[in-house]
C-alpha cells in the first residue's frame, strides 16, 4: 500500500514542533471532529505529515511520521475519539506560511484552505512536495 501525506495542525502555545523534537514522540489526541477523526482513523504506519502551528505563526514547520496507527485517546473515556503516535522526521529549512500556501497555484485546492477548521486533513503526494520544495527541505 502507498504511503499516504497529512497535515496536521497544533497550536504551539499548546504542543509546538520543538516539543515534538523535544520529546521524541507523542500521541495526537484532543480531536474532537468527526472529519479529522476519521482522518485519523485512515493513517497507516509510516505516512508523513506536515507539522502546522496555528494560530501563532501559521507555517508548516516541520514532518512526522505516524509510528503507531489509531487506538482509543487516552484522555477520554468516549470511545468514539482515537489517537496516533508521532515521531518527528525533520524540520524544514524554511517555514512555509498559510500566505505563501494561499498564493502558490499548485496548491489551490489543498484540503486545508478549504477545510481551515479541521486539525487533520489529507494532502495529496504532489502538494506534500511542493511545500518540501518551498521549504527548501527534502525527505525520503
Amino acid at each position: 500500500m502507498a504511503r499516504q501525506f497529512w497535515l496536521v495542525k497544533s497550536e504551539p502555545f499548546k504542543y509546538s514542533w520543538d516539543d515534538l523534537v523535544r520529546d521524541g514522540s507523542t500521541y495526537w489526541d484532543g480531536v474532537r471532529n468527526y472529519m479529522a477523526r476519521n482522518h485519523l482513523r485512515e493513517m497507516k504506519r509510516g505516512d508523513l505529515a506536515l507539522y502546522y502551528h496555528s494560530n501563532e505563526g501559521k507555517e508548516v514547520v516541520g514532518v512526522a511520521r505516524v509510528t503507531r496507527e489509531s487506538y482509543p485517546d487516552p484522555t477520554t473515556d468516549d470511545e468514539r475519539w482515537v489517537v496516533v503516535d508521532f515521531e518527528p522526521v525533520k524540520p524544514l529549512a524554511t517555514p512555509v506560511g498559510l500566505a505563501q500556501i494561499r498564493e502558490d497555484k499548485q496548491l489551490q485546492d489543498i484540503a486545508m484552505l478549504r477545510y481551515n477548521r479541521l486539525s487533520v486533513v489529507p494532502i495529496a503526494p504532489p502538494e506534500f512536495r511542493r511545500i518540501l520544495a518551498l521549504g527548501k527541505t527534502k525527505v525520503r
